[in-house]
């Protein structure tokens, strides 16, 4: 009788490892590149929790880090750290290593500078790749990324949380609104001076105005002052939009939204939340929410913006601008 349950209880322990080896194998493998953001730790502790049952694991990281922007070079090590002692998330001394170990990337680092060069031997390596904000340093990189991920068939997108938050991306079809004739959105907008003006932290609220109106935009006007930025963008069916950067006083995201059947303000930012279970659709799918043709756009209104500003607010050409920069770019 006891020979009979020992061998029931073998084959039940063996059903259970099979299952468990099973499981294991159904699990898609992810990477982090750059550890110096907020941003890997609220990412990975959603993805990992096995509460929240995403299919999905950070299983290693490349720690990266930049040495001229504070943001970076202080908080690195800190952010390591956690990764390594509470998830358990082996450090990789190369992103080659690291693309051999897993099954997709984010790309997390913080300088939009490094993004092409750390992109690169995901994209030769197939790895279907998110990127933090910035998604780049400048249009041109920017550009180059998305070729290079287009030419190698790779899937790759970017994008900011602000998107996905429910107040933000639910205006584009709401039944107070109608069609979207116009919006105005603001944020606050703290300038980094490697980077691009509005590429810092301007981002955030320039996805909201693309979330909402869409893309077609032709020409940036921009008004710089000490405290605020603002510019005004002309779409292509006559409907203008305008992104509202607060550097002083109160500076709540958000967006006036201007329909055909109402005037409404929108929902504020949600948190990480739902854009994480966007990336997390996308490891699964292989399929980008964002096209790139809009990161694209969104980029070059922002570098558009940088040069009115340079040239006392003249109108700036959005499709000449994204035009030049390829051309350079195939030179």
């Amino acid at each position: 009788m006891l020979r009979k349950y020992f061998s029931c209880y073998l084959v039940l322990l063996t059903i259970t490892l099979i299952s468990i080896s099973n499981a294991d194998e159904t699990i898609i493998k992810l990477g982090m590149i750059g550890l110096d953001t907020s941003h890997v730790i609220a990412f990975t502790d959603y993805i990992n929790n096995p509460e929240n049952n995403t299919g999905c694991k950070i299983i290693a990281a490349y720690p990266g880090g930049s040495p001229d922007i504070p943001s970076s070079a202080d908080r690195i090590e800190g952010f390591t750290a956690t990764l390594r002692d509470k998830f358990d998330v082996e450090m990789v001394d190369s992103i080659e290593k690291l693309c051999e170990m897993v099954n997709g990337i984010l790309l997390m680092s913080v300088d939009g500078r490094v993004h092409l060069k750390q992109a690169i031997p995901v994209i030769k390596a197939k790895k279907p790749l998110f990127m933090d904000k910035p998604a780049g340093g400048n249009l041109e990189d920017v550009i180059r990324i998305y070729q290079l991920a287009e030419e190698n068939n790779v899937p790759c997108w970017s994008s900011s949380s602000l998107r996905f938050s429910p107040g933000i991306i639910n205006m584009r079809n709401h039944k107070d609104v109608g069609k979207v004739l116009g919006c105005d959105a603001f944020g606050p907008c703290h300038i980094e001076p490697h980077h691009p003006d509005l590429y810092w932290y301007g981002i955030h609220t320039m996805e909201v105005l693309y979330t909402i109106m869409g893309t077609g935009c032709q020409t940036v006007t921009r008004i710089h002052t000490e405290d605020t930025d603002f510019a005004v963008g002309v779409w292509d069916d006559g409907r203008i939009g305008t992104f509202r950067g607060i550097r002083k006083g109160a500076s709540p995201y958000g967006a006036l939204v201007y329909g055909d059947k109402g005037v409404l303000r929108s929902g504020t930012y949600a948190g990480y939340e739902p854009l994480v279970k966007e990336i997390i659709t996308f490891f699964k799918t292989g399929k980008a929410p964002v096209p790139a043709e809009e990161t694209i756009e969104i980029y070059a209104f922002m570098s558009a913006a940088d040069i009115s500003k340079t040239q006392n607010g003249k109108a700036i050409s959005i499709p000449e601008l994204i035009q030049k920069t390829k051309q350079k770019i195939n030179q």
